[in-house]
C-alpha cells in the first residue's frame, strides 16, 4: 500500500512546502526570479513576494545582483540550500516511512512494566510500548525494524536489547539492487520451538504486509541488504529468526468489540 504525504517545513508562522522549495530551485537554476517565475509559470509579482514571506521568516535566501557583465541576476544564499538540504532529508524519512511493509500483531495485554507492555499474539508474546490504559492491544512492526538472523546464531536476551524473537520460514525473497523484502512465514515455525525463552505458541492473528503471494495473516516483513541476503543464504524455505527491539514495536488500544 502506497501512502500519500505532503511534507513541509515549519519556520515560525510560515510553512515551507514543495512549491517553495520548486521555487527556489528555479531561482538557482534560472539565475533570476523573473527566470524563475518564466519556468514555473508563475506570476513574478507573486512569486518575488513569496520570497519575501520566506525571508522573513528564514533570513535571506535570494541574493540579488544588479548591472555588471552579465546584467545581474539572483542566487541563493547559504541559508536557502541548508534550507533546500533540510527539506530533502525530510523528504527521505517521509518516503522511508512511507516505502516500508508493516505487519500487525493482536492480542491481550498480559504482563506490563511501565510503557513496555507484553502483547499475547497468534506469534508469540511480543514486547511493545503500549498504551498504558490499553487492555487489548494492536501492535505494528515496520519492516526496517526487523532483523533476521540464522537460528544458531541468534544473540543472548542478556547480550541484547532486542527483546521480540519469531522463528519461522522464508516464504518469499523481493530483490531490489541495494535491498530485499523478505516474507517470514511465522506459522511456518514450530509451535514447540522455544528461541531464547520464547515459545513459538499459536499463529492465528498475525497480519501481514501487502506482498500478492504472502500468505494471508501469517507472514512478518523484513527489509535487508542484499548482503545479508547473501551472508544469511536466503530463500524460500529457509528457517529464520526475526528479532524486533521492543521499543520499535508499536501498540494502539484495540476496542474488543470490533475496532480500535
Amino acid at each position: 500500500m502506497e501512502k500519500e504525504f505532503d511534507p513541509y517545513l515549519r519556520i515560525d508562522d510560515v510553512s515551507v512546502d514543495r512549491n517553495d522549495i520548486a521555487m527556489l530551485r528555479a531561482i538557482d537554476d534560472c539565475g533570476s526570479l523573473s527566470g524563475a517565475a518564466a519556468a514555473l509559470e508563475r506570476s513574478y509579482p507573486r512569486l518575488q513576494q513569496r520570497v519575501v514571506e520566506l525571508e522573513a521568516a528564514a533570513g535571506p535566501l535570494v541574493e540579488r545582483t544588479r548591472g555588471g557583465a552579465d546584467g545581474g541576476g539572483s542566487s541563493l544564499t547559504e541559508s536557502a540550500r541548508d534550507l533546500l538540504a533540510r527539506f530533502d532529508r525530510l523528504v527521505a524519512v517521509y518516503e522511508g516511512v512511507a516505502r516500508v511493509d508493516e505487519t500487525v500483531l493482536t492480542g491481550p495485554v498480559v504482563d506490563r512494566d511501565g510503557e513496555l507492555a507484553t502483547v499475547e499474539t497468534g506469534a508469540g508474546d511480543v514486547l511493545a510500548v503500549v498504551p498504558t490504559d490499553a487492555v487489548t492491544a494492536s501492535v505494528t512492526i515496520r519492516s526496517d525494524a526487523v532483523s533476521l538472523h540464522a537460528p544458531t546464531a541468534v544473540p543472548r536476551a542478556e547480550g541484547t536489547s532486542v527483546r521480540n524473537r519469531f522463528p519461522g520460514t522464508v516464504s518469499w525473497l523481493e530483490a531490489g539492487d541495494a535491498v530485499a523484502r523478505v516474507g517470514v512465514d511465522l506459522a511456518a515455525g514450530d509451535a514447540g520451538d522455544d528461541v531464547d525463552g520464547q515459545d513459538g505458541g499459536d499463529r492465528d492473528g498475525v497480519g501481514n504486509g501487502d506482498h500478492e503471494d504472502a500468505n494471508e495473516g501469517s507472514d512478518l516483513v523484513a527489509l535487508v541488504t542484499r548482503r545479508s541476503v547473501a551472508t544469511l543464504e536466503l530463500e524460500p524455505g529457509r528457517s529464520i529468526v526475526a528479532s524486533v527491539k521492543a521499543t520499535a514495536a508499536r501498540g494502539v488500544a484495540r476496542d474488543d468489540r470490533g475496532g480500535e
